[in-house]
């Protein structure tokens, strides 16, 4: 199957604005190719992340991975955490094995891959490079009242309005 279409845009350009904060790794590089520890065929291992200079008022953060350029409508959702704690500050690599590995109500919600939990880069071979944004979003409530049933675009849509900032790396990966 021929997967030639044009590059998705940086779906964050079209949401509202929002102001931004510090977000590094450990283990990813903005700009960069990531690294196969985080790749689903490599060692599938949620990457350290840590944040600062976040807006004062901030209550929680929401944590997550999504790859624009799937070859889907709606791109594809790789990691998705939940009611993060506003004295949290970083997220610790492999943190995204399960919802035991996160500290306080954080938990995560069904990635696109179905499980509950990090989903590393898993482009079609062949495919074009594609885009991991990890994006953690500074919000006005400790909770988005939601469960691990939700979706990881409802969760996107509730975090939306809650949003006082957010920060994100972006890695690429290609088969």
């Amino acid at each position: 199957m021929d997967l030639t279409r044009p590059v998705a845009p940086n779906p964050y350009d079209l949401l509202p604005k929002a102001p931004t904060f510090q977000l590094r790794s450990d283990d990813i590089t903005d700009g960069e190719p990531m690294p196969n520890d985080h790749v689903a065929a490599g060692e599938n291992i949620s990457p350290h992340l840590a944040w600062s200079g976040f807006p004062k008022g901030t209550k929680g953060f929401m944590v997550n991975c999504f790859d624009p350029d799937a070859p889907t409508p709606a791109g594809f959702w790789h990691w998705t955490v939940v009611d993060v704690d506003g004295s949290t500050t970083e997220l610790e690599q492999g943190a995204g094995e399960s919802d035991l590995t996160l500290s306080g109500a954080a938990y995560h919600v069904r990635n696109d891959g179905g499980a509950h939990g990090y989903m590393g880069a898993a482009p079609p071979r062949g495919d074009h490079v594609h885009r991991y944004m990890f994006v953690v979003h500074a919000l006005d409530v400790d909770t988005l009242d939601l469960d691990e049933d939700a979706s990881p675009t409802k969760v996107a849509f509730t975090a939306l309005f809650h949003t006082l900032a957010r920060a994100y790396l972006t890695v690429t990966y290609q088969h």
